[in-house]
C-alpha cells in the first residue's frame, strides 16, 4: 500500500462512477484487516501509529467511494474539474428556475404527505442526475460537464435535509394535534 495512491488504485478498482458497492465493502473490509493497529502491537509504538495512519487512510477511501455523490466529486478533481461549490455557483437557468420552485414547494408544505411528496420528486431528480453524472464521467470523460452535476446534486442533498426537518416539523405537529398519540 502506497499513501499517495489514489482512492481507486488504494481499493484495487477501477477509476470509474459505477462501482460494485459490495466490493468496494469487502475490500475495504480486507484493507481494514491487513493495516489494523492491534496487528502491529509486537512491533512497537512506530508500528502502531503507521498502522493508524494507514486505517484512517482507508476509512477515507471508504467514505468517498461508497457514496455516489462523494465518488463523482472525487472523480472530477482527479480529472482536473474540482467542484468548487463556493466559488462556482454557476447553474443552467432551467435548474435556478426549478430550485424556486422546489424552495416554493417547501415553503408551502404543511403536512407529511406535502414533504413526502416533495422528498419523492428531489430523489427522482437526484436519481436522474446521479445518472447522468456517471455518463458524464464513465462514457463522455467530460469532467467538467459532470461538476455541474455534482453541484447540482449537493443543492438537492441540501434541500432533502430541509424536506425532512419540514417533515418532522409537521409529524410533530400533527402528533400534538391529536394528544400526542
Amino acid at each position: 500500500m502506497n499513501l499517495q495512491s489514489d482512492d481507486f488504485e488504494l481499493f484495487d478498482v477501477p477509476r470509474r462512477h459505477a462501482q460494485d458497492v459490495q466490493a468496494l465493502q469487502a475490500r475495504w473490509k480486507a484493507l481494514q484487516r491487513e493495516a489494523h493497529p492491534d496487528r502491529f502491537a509486537s512491533q512497537g509504538a512506530a508500528a502502531r501509529r503507521v498502522a493508524m495512519q494507514w486505517s484512517v487512510r482507508i476509512n477515507e477511501a471508504w467514505q468517498r467511494l461508497r457514496d455516489p455523490l462523494r465518488r463523482a466529486a472525487y472523480l472530477c478533481e482527479l480529472r482536473g474539474a474540482p467542484v468548487d461549490v463556493h466559488g462556482n455557483t454557476k447553474m443552467p437557468p432551467e435548474f435556478l428556475v426549478r430550485q424556486m420552485q422546489w424552495h416554493e414547494q417547501l415553503d408551502e408544505a404543511r403536512t407529511v404527505a406535502d414533504c413526502d411528496a416533495l422528498a419523492r420528486e428531489l430523489a427522482a431528480e437526484r436519481d436522474s442526475l446521479l445518472a447522468r453524472c456517471a455518463q458524464l464521467l464513465d462514457e463522455q470523460d467530460d469532467p467538467i460537464a459532470a461538476a455541474a452535476q455534482v453541484r447540482a446534486l449537493m443543492f438537492i442533498e441540501r434541500l432533502q435535509a430541509s424536506v425532512q426537518d419540514r417533515r418532522d416539523a409537521c409529524a410533530d405537529a400533527g402528533a400534538d394535534a391529536s394528544g400526542g398519540e
